[in-house]
């Protein structure tokens, strides 16, 4: 994207360019259930979530998380949970993996488990990306 005028670096991200962060949830269906427009590229990932209205939402418990569940061939509920990278807080409603430096085999198992979960929802956005090219070109 062109950045806005007099917008200086607030948009500038670590990537070496000017952007507006979209955050979204996504099930495990591809399906966005949330999105959040508008945070400059500059601002950190703990800054952008506790800004954003799905935060206060979840924190207060009015965010409508579906009560547990059985998962397939089992009767005893599971909850639903959000799947974070290192900068989220950790949270009963929030998972995210371990530390890198201190993994024992369990805990290296966890995190591989947790990044495919993850992977839904790079692929969510790439699906998004290939249905609306616009996404992969700079906007004026």
């Amino acid at each position: 994207m062109k950045k806005p005028p007099n917008a200086g670096s607030y948009y500038y991200n670590y990537k070496g360019f000017h952007s507006i962060v979209l955050m979204a949830v996504v099930d495990a269906t591809y399906k966005f259930l949330y999105v959040d427009v508008g945070a400059e590229g500059g601002a950190s990932d703990v800054d952008k979530w506790s800004n954003c209205s799905l935060h206060d939402a979840v924190e207060e418990n009015r965010a409508g998380v579906p009560q547990p569940e059985p998962l397939p061939n089992d009767d005893q509920p599971v909850p639903y949970h959000f799947v974070g990278d290192d900068a989220f807080a950790l949270r009963t409603w929030m998972m995210k993996p371990f530390s890198l430096r201190s993994q024992v085999l369990r805990e290296r198992i966890y995190s591989y488990r947790l990044s495919c979960a993850r992977r839904v929802v790079e692929n969510a956005f790439g699906i998004l990306c290939h249905r609306f090219r616009c996404f992969l070109t700079t906007m004026h």
